[in-house]
């Protein structure tokens, strides 16, 4: 099939929506390209892939997805650099999670290159909605749901995969507040925590909006059998520098979802001679870490808002206020070093950056 993108059919919309769009104002989300890709499994594999304009998907009533949850989705960037070239950063990372999503919701996994070389193929095809103001970029959702329109608890045995593209600004303009959650849970050992599947992001609305009633952007997870580890953070992994360590949970606990910004950071470090620790981090660690002055920094790393500082804390019935970090603390640094990088001004030894 990879053969076949070569020749894929597109279809275009009448007209493009690109004059419409204010490219000083843009809201996470809420402005999408003019095209998208989808592709149908059914008869026990999967067909062919079309580019088509963008719009509505016909559902049936029945539709097992809404029912019974087999949805998953990634979050990916594309960004523009100043010679007109568009880059991925790392899309192998999301094409390696995405096949590990499917098995674990039980759905039909597909080749990671051709995963990759769609993404490329329909970047391609709206690559003028690429922003190019700095700090802006193209995010990419690439999802699958079940199809059949029947009701019954089974896996489903049709499909539809799907990837559509906004052109997006900074998803936090601003230093973000979390809160230690000690009650509610995001995901429970055994569990769909290290898939990235929609069912795990309902779980956490109703705790995460009772933590921004109270002025909190996120929360910090712990584990669900005693919430004295911490775990990850709303829609980000998190990492701390403790005494010039780089310190994060590990990702063998299946509650975590693997992060291709976090691993990245992970490796920026290794690159830096900065020690790095991926184990268990416990709430009573970071507590005493700040109340000592070890904490350097706390942050989190995500695709939508790759590198977040975190300046609060709360933590029962208090809060932590933390210094905001300097250009020359490694979250700033490295932040510096991955914009460079994405943007073409810096050396990619490692290759990290996929030309579209």
């Amino acid at each position: 099939m990879k053969q076949d993108l070569i020749e894929i059919n597109i279809s275009h919309p009448t007209t493009s929506k690109i004059s419409q769009v204010d490219w000083d104002n843009l809201p996470f989300g809420k402005v999408f390209t003019d095209h998208m890709l989808v592709m149908d499994y059914k008869n026990g594999k999967w067909q062919s892939p079309e580019i088509v304009p963008f719009g509505p998907i016909p559902m049936h009533p029945a539709m097992s997805a809404i029912h019974y949850g087999q949805s998953i989705f990634e979050g990916m960037k594309a960004y523009s650099r100043e010679n007109g070239d568009v880059v991925l950063f790392r899309p192998e990372m999301n094409a390696k999670r995405f096949m590990e999503s499917c098995e674990r919701l039980c759905m039909p996994a597909f080749d990671e290159e051709l995963f990759v070389e769609l993404v490329r193929k329909l970047v391609e095809v709206d690559k003028n909605w690429v922003p190019k103001k700095e700090g802006a970029a193209l995010y990419i959702r690439p999802f699958i749901f079940g199809t059949d329109e029947a009701i019954g608890i089974k896996p489903s045995d049709t499909y539809k995969f799907v990837i559509f593209l906004c052109p997006v600004g900074a998803y936090y303009s601003q230093p973000v507040n979390v809160k230690i959650e000690e009650y509610y849970t995001r995901a429970a050992a055994g569990g769909v925590g290290r898939a990235k599947t929609a069912g795990n992001y309902a779980a956490a609305l109703y705790p995460a909006k009772k933590g921004q009633e109270n002025g909190y952007h996120q929360l910090l997870w712990t584990d669900a059998k005693e919430h004295k580890f911490i775990e990850e953070s709303g829609t980000m992994n998190i990492c701390f520098m403790i005494n010039g360590t780089l310190v994060t949970p590990s990702e063998d606990e299946d509650t975590i979802l693997r992060g291709t910004t976090k691993r990245t950071l992970v490796d920026v470090a290794d690159k830096w001679g900065i020690p790095v620790e991926e184990r268990k981090v416990s709430v009573e660690e970071i507590v005493k870490a700040i109340e000592d002055g070890t904490l350097n920094e706390a942050f989190g790393a995500g695709t939508a808002a790759t590198i977040a500082t975190i300046v609060k804390i709360g933590y029962r019935d208090g809060d932590f206020i933390l210094s905001e970090p300097t250009e020359d603390d490694f979250s700033m640094k490295a932040k510096k070093y991955l914009d460079d990088l994405k943007a073409g001004k810096t050396e990619d030894p490692d290759g990290w950056c996929l030309v579209v």
